[in-house]
């Protein structure tokens, strides 16, 4: 299955599309692509014992400093630890998350609000969230000191704002929240690579925090963010997905998982330079990933995305009630109408946090 490289653009066309249409035919997809698990130790050779069996987790996108939490637990056996044999990471895209779970093909996926939200309403998908590594979602409205300097909504009045097709029903809904018209901000249809804003074509730009904006730090073009997640647009992103199947059938097997995931995650985001230099050595050279992007990767989401008033007090991957809301109005203003019960599942977390209270305090 063909990769792309770490410098490709991300899109929500890949991640945040049109999945109730995926999701009826990836099922189908995803058996090609299943057995690219890509390079990295084998998470059951550290020796601990075994009673659950083996796992797959599908990621969201290609193995860089994205992942460090999955890898982080992988290096350090956290999976075998907890009682699983082999855990297959698996490379993401093409196929959808949802899909991919729905079929049975995988214990858990990675995703977001948007995504799985999307194929609940409109095709009554049995999947639920039961967990978010990002507390904010990523997407930025990007601008350049020099070009456009788009740092508040009111800056936004006056500017053209470039904004890929699909990704134009969140931009649709970041105006609304907004109040913001197609008078006052001149929408420009582009496709994923970033140059016209770099060479000041366009004022603005629809992107990530993790990619397109640190691509511009990279270049010394002075980027500006302006983050959907505290503009009015705010949703949980590389949420854990599981089938209701698994939830009621398999919950010491996902258990399992989470608590791997949380030790994973705990000891990446305390030391993310260690955790972004693993993977670029592990998967660098096949990707083509450098340690300057993977390490400011690292370091954004180690502070401002995984992180928050919420996980420290609860531990990682929480979603209060109060995000759930938070995340279905989002879903609402897109056109997207699901309820948090359906959505959402924090039953298993809670078990592992009340059965495990030591993992809450990730920070060390």
């Amino acid at each position: 299955m063909t990769q792309r490289s770490s410098r490709s653009p991300r899109s929500v066309a890949f991640r945040f599309g049109k999945l109730a249409a995926v999701a009826a035919v990836a099922a189908l997809a995803f058996s090609a692509c299943a057995a690219d698990t890509g390079s990295g130790p084998d998470s059951s050779a550290s020796g601990g014992k075994v009673a659950l069996g083996d796992a797959s987790i599908q990621l969201s996108w290609i193995k860089n400093a994205e992942f460090m939490g999955e890898f982080v637990a992988e290096k350090n056996g956290y999976y075998a630890e907890a009682g699983l044999g082999k855990v297959d990471l698996v490379a993401g895209p093409p196929t959808s998350a949802e899909a991919t779970v729905i079929s049975g093909n995988v214990d858990l996926a990675l995703g977001n609000a948007i995504s799985t939200g999307t194929v609940i309403a409109n095709e009554g998908a049995p999947i639920k969230i039961i967990g978010a590594t990002y507390q904010k979602n990523p997407f930025t409205i990007l601008s350049l000191k020099g070009v456009g300097n788009i740092s508040t909504v009111d800056a936004l009045k006056g500017k053209t704002v470039g904004v890929q097709a699909s990704n134009m029903n969140l931009w649709e809904a970041f105006l609304a929240v907004n109040d913001l018209t197609d008078s006052e901000v001149t929408t420009v249809p582009v496709e994923y690579d970033p140059t016209p804003l770099f060479n000041g074509e366009v004022d603005g730009w629809f992107g990530y925090l993790t990619n397109e904006a640190i691509d511009a730090d990279l270049a010394g073009l002075d980027p500006v963010n302006l983050p959907l997640a505290d503009n009015g647009l705010p949703f949980v992103a590389e949420t854990f997905i599981a089938s209701d199947d698994s939830i009621a059938n398999n919950r010491e097997k996902l258990k399992a998982l989470l608590i791997a995931e949380i030790k994973g995650w705990s000891d990446a985001i305390n030391d993310p330079e260690a955790a972004a230099t693993y993977v670029v050595d592990t998967y660098g050279a096949e990707l083509g990933l450098t340690m300057a992007k993977e390490s400011k990767q690292a370091s954004v989401q180690s502070t401002d995305l995984v992180v928050s008033a919420d996980t420290v007090k609860n531990g990682l991957f929480t979603v209060t009630s109060e995000l759930q809301k938070q995340s279905i109005a989002t879903l609402k203003a897109a056109g997207i109408g699901v309820t948090a019960d359906k959505l959402f599942d924090m039953s298993l977390l809670a078990e592992v946090y009340k059965e495990n209270p030591d993992l809450i305090a990730y920070s060390k």
